[in-house]
This record gives structure tokens, sequence and C-alpha cells, in this order.
């Protein structure tokens, strides 16, 4: 089990956190270390402190917070080589839950618990029947590049994001087998936190537009009045057969978009609850390739 592994994995992380960055398309406001703002003052309060600038953190203050507030939460000392640092990365970088949630998924039929991203006894048992670690690891990797993909933030920083998924896979899985990955390497776009708040397929109501024109209200029902009122005067003037075909040209397409809207508002909801929830899997051959050191 992991309990020596803190020290490495916190270097590892604080690697791929750097040091003080206000990026103004990052979620997470101005970090220190990979600690946000927030943290650190929620940090302070605790201890009974004067709140101060999170660049101001100290190094022992850095290692308590991890410590307290990503490697307790995963219960880091109980899990086995690599496994922890793969969910310790993952933690620091989207929230404990989150990736307790990658880790319960990827256990499969083994966690019978709730997937709720607790990581408790239930999680601990399946995971040490586990037989394939390496496997386990790139299966949790999967559902989290999933979710980063799936973020408005993307296309902003995707490319650091990807780097770091990627040495954190390479690493994780040699720790597994008792080796050693590559460095880390920090870039600034890899160390924005990835939030699921900042999910880019937001629910979409099955209502609106959608549900009026199903429930035959709104668009249609003006539509259909129309047609109602020209429809005793049909044939008494070329210009009312007319628009009473173009009524009828109009019905049809407002009954298709709101179908079309209708289903994929579905769509869109069914893949951002699987990332929500971490089940959603992206694949891994699109993670850039390290070049040794």
């Amino acid at each position: 089990m992991a309990k020596t592994e803190f020290k490495e994995a916190l270097r590892r992380v604080l690697v791929h956190e750097g040091g003080y960055v206000d990026h103004p398309a990052d979620p997470g406001g101005a970090t220190n270390k990979g600690v946000t703002q927030r943290v650190y003052d929620g940090w302070r309060r605790r201890q009974g402190l004067a709140l101060r600038s999170v660049a101001k953190i100290t190094p022992a203050e850095v290692e308590a917070i991890y410590r307290f507030q990503y490697w307790d939460q995963i219960k880091g000392d109980a899990m086995p080589e690599g496994v922890a640092y793969v969910v310790f990365d993952g933690a620091v970088h989207s929230g404990p839950e989150q990736s307790g949630k990658w880790l319960q998924r990827s256990l499969g039929a083994l966690y019978t618990g709730k997937i709720d991203g607790h990581v408790g006894d239930a999680t601990l048992d399946a995971l040490e029947l586990h037989p394939d670690h390496d496997k386990l690891i790139a299966d949790i990797l999967a559902r989290r590049l999933a979710m980063l993909q799936g973020l408005k933030t993307w296309r902003i920083f995707g490319k650091g994001w990807s780097r770091r998924v990627a040495e954190v896979l390479a690493h994780g899985q040699a720790a597994a087998r008792g080796s050693v990955g590559p460095e880390p390497t920090y870039t600034r776009e890899g160390a924005a936190h990835a939030s699921l708040d900042d999910v880019a397929t937001a629910p979409a109501p099955i209502g609106g537009s959608a549900g009026a024109v199903a429930g035959g209200s709104g668009t249609a029902v003006v539509i259909d009045q129309a047609k109602e009122t020209l429809q005793p005067m049909l044939g008494s003037h070329p210009w009312v057969d007319q628009v009473f075909a173009a009524l009828v040209v109009a019905g049809v397409v407002v009954a298709v978009g709101g179908t079309g809207y209708a289903i994929w508002a579905a769509h869109r909801n069914k893949k951002v609850a699987a990332i929500q929830s971490g089940e959603a899997k992206a694949d891994l051959t699109s993670l850039p390739a390290l070049v040794p050191a």
C-alpha cells in the first residue's frame, strides 16, 4: 500500500501545478502551487489565522493542505502504489469527489457501492481485489480525459491537460509495476484547474420550443389557427391558396424542428450525465507521445 508515496506524489503534483498564476479563463481563479485562494482562505480560517493572499503560502501549509484536502480524502495511504498517485492528481485537478467517481466506475463489477466519489471501505475492498492495476489506471484516466474534453475551456487548456494526463498515465503505470515513470513537466495550460461546473454541454431542458411544439402550443398553435381562418376561403383567390400552402409547409417544419430539437437535447443530456457520473471514456491514443528525457 502507498503509505510512503505521499511525498513523491506531492512532488510530482506540485510540478504540474507550478507557482502563482491567475489566468482569467481558469475557473479556479488565483492559484499558487495548485492551492486556490478560496481553499487557502478556508485553511487559514480553520487554523485561526488571518486571511492573506495565496501568493504568500508557505511550503508547510502547502503540504498540510494537500494531505488534508486531497490525499486523506481519497484514502491515499490505503491505496496501491501508482493508483494512489493517479487518483491524487485527479483529486487535485478536478476535486476528490470527481476523481473518486472515476475510480469507482473503473473498478467495474468489483465495486458494488454507490457511485458517489467518496472513497470508503467498499471502494478500497474492490481496489484490493482488482487484478490489473495497469489497466485500472488507464481506465481511470480515460474517464478523466473524457471530462476534460467536455469542458468549455478545452480549446484553451486542452493541449496542456493532455500532456499532464499522459505523464500521470506513464508514471502511474510504472509505479504500479514498482518502477519510475518520466519526470513531470509544467505547462501553464496543464496547471489550469478542470471543474465539472465548466462542462460545455450543460443539460438542455426538454421544454421550451420542443415541448411547446410537442404539446400543440406556441408557434404550432399560431400556424394551426391561421390555417383554420383561411381554410373557408380556399379557392377564392390565388394568394389565399399560396398563403395556406406556405402555412402547411411551415407547420411541418416546426414539427420536424421540434422533434429534432428534442432528440438533440436528449442526446446532450445523456452525454452530460455520463461525464458527471464518470461513465464517459475517451480514447487515450489521442494523448501526446512522451519523448524520454
